[in-house]
């Protein structure tokens, strides 16, 4: 089905990227210092994103990680979108992430990966 290949690319991507986690856990964002990130955060190195930059990842606490989901986001300061892939979370870990993109200026969306059936959840920014 197409939902298993879509979740089938994504993780080719990840097994064939680095993943460079350039903001740990409990570290200030470079540019807006009140946001300490929840999770380990970083990229895929060798991957494009809207941004130009590596595809942008949300490390959890799953032990031997895959692709777990998704968030799309959209911002209206930086007018551009974007998706984050969510590797290893927990839907606890999911959850924290997405909250992070909520901002006056951006609003996010979560497209969880459900392993036991063809279709894949997707949560408006609550």
């Amino acid at each position: 089905m197409a939902h298993d290949e879509f979740w089938h690319k994504l993780d080719q991507l990840l097994i064939t990227a680095e993943l460079i986690v350039d903001r740990p856990k409990g570290s200030k964002h470079p540019r807006y210092p009140f946001l300490i990130y929840p999770l380990d955060y970083g990229y895929l190195q060798g991957t494009h994103s809207a941004d130009g930059a590596g595809i942008d990842v949300w490390l959890g606490s799953v032990p031997d990680p895959q692709v777990t989901g998704i968030i799309c986001t959209v911002d209206l300061q930086k007018r551009d979108a974007e998706i984050k892939l969510l590797l290893g979370c927990t839907p606890a870990e999911a959850h924290v992430a997405l909250a992070t993109h909520k901002s006056a200026f951006q609003a996010a969306m979560l497209v969880e990966r459900h392993e036991d059936s063809t279709q894949s959840v997707t949560r408006e920014d609550e």
